[in-house]
């Protein structure tokens, strides 16, 4: 059995696993490890486990996050968010701080903290949408579907509807695992509100139906953005309440919260189904 120690802490309630990386099991065992750690019934219970790195010797912190079905993930805007709460509260750094992610430097600023609760601005860089990408024409089960892929980091595709009636995590499920995206992909439906409000559910890869996403946000405006439905700033509803954004120079930043909540050890068992 190996002791795993971890804080848990969510961002708008897409809930993580944070453990230092020199704490974490090994690396051939971190996949088994996060989906263990993860499940929601045997386990702590997570959409994602993060792995952390403190700044030291002039390098920025970094994170390693996996979904919790032990894939890797490049980012989660949220989980990112999680992180800075996790080395804030290690005092290891002010008000800024920048953290290596899978999709490169991120830079954060602190707003507010309240003893464990905290919220941060998070520079989410600058989206790419390919050419043909934002109106692209996806065959699903039930017939075409208009779609925007854009990359925010991971990969995004939004699709804008009138309402959530129908089985939207259904089709998540199964855009997710379409063959036009071989790595898999995030999914969000986009609902205008008006010219500054966008309604957003998500099915995000590795992790399926999560309250909120701060990557799916970030895809979900920048696809309204650049369709001239909404302009800056954004608020996004999800599920677990508003994410707040605005543009500058082609890059979106993100406001939004994160809150420490539990830690513990888990007791990893490897080569068991727990």
């Amino acid at each position: 059995m190996i002791k795993i120690p971890f804080t848990k802490a969510h961002g708008a309630r897409n809930d993580f696993l944070l453990t230092w990386v020199h704490e974490a099991p090994a690396c051939d065992l971190q996949r088994s490890a996060a989906i263990a750690i993860c499940d929601r019934n045997t386990g702590i219970g997570a959409d994602g486990w993060l792995l952390v790195t403190p700044p030291s010797a002039g390098k920025p912190a970094a994170i390693r996050l996996y979904n919790s079905d032990g894939s890797d993930s490049e980012i989660s805007g949220n989980g990112t968010r999680c992180a800075a709460a996790f080395l804030s509260d290690a005092d290891l750094f002010g008000e800024e701080i920048t953290i290596m992610t899978g999709a490169g430097l991120k830079h954060l600023r602190r707003l507010h903290r309240d003893r464990l609760h905290f919220v941060f601005e998070m520079d989410m860089g600058v989206p790419r949408i390919g050419e043909g990408d934002l109106h692209f024409q996806l065959a699903c089960r039930d017939g075409v579907r208009e779609c925007a892929i854009l990359d925010v980091g991971n990969p995004q595709c939004a699709l804008f509807v009138g309402n959530f009636d129908f089985d939207w995590k259904a089709l998540g499920a199964e855009i997710e695992y379409h063959p036009h995206f071989p790595n898999r992909t995030n999914v969000s439906f986009v609902r205008v509100m008006d010219l500054h409000t966008l309604d957003v559910r998500f099915y995000e890869r590795g992790a399926g139906f999560t309250m909120s996403s701060g990557t799916g946000s970030t895809g979900a405006v920048a696809a309204a953005m650049a369709r001239g439905l909404v302009e800056s700033p954004v608020t996004v509803n999800t599920l677990a309440g508003p994410l707040e954004f605005q543009s500058g120079d082609g890059s979106l930043h993100m406001v939004g919260p994160a809150e420490i909540v539990a830690g513990g050890e888990f007791y990893f068992e490897p080569g068991t189904s727990k």
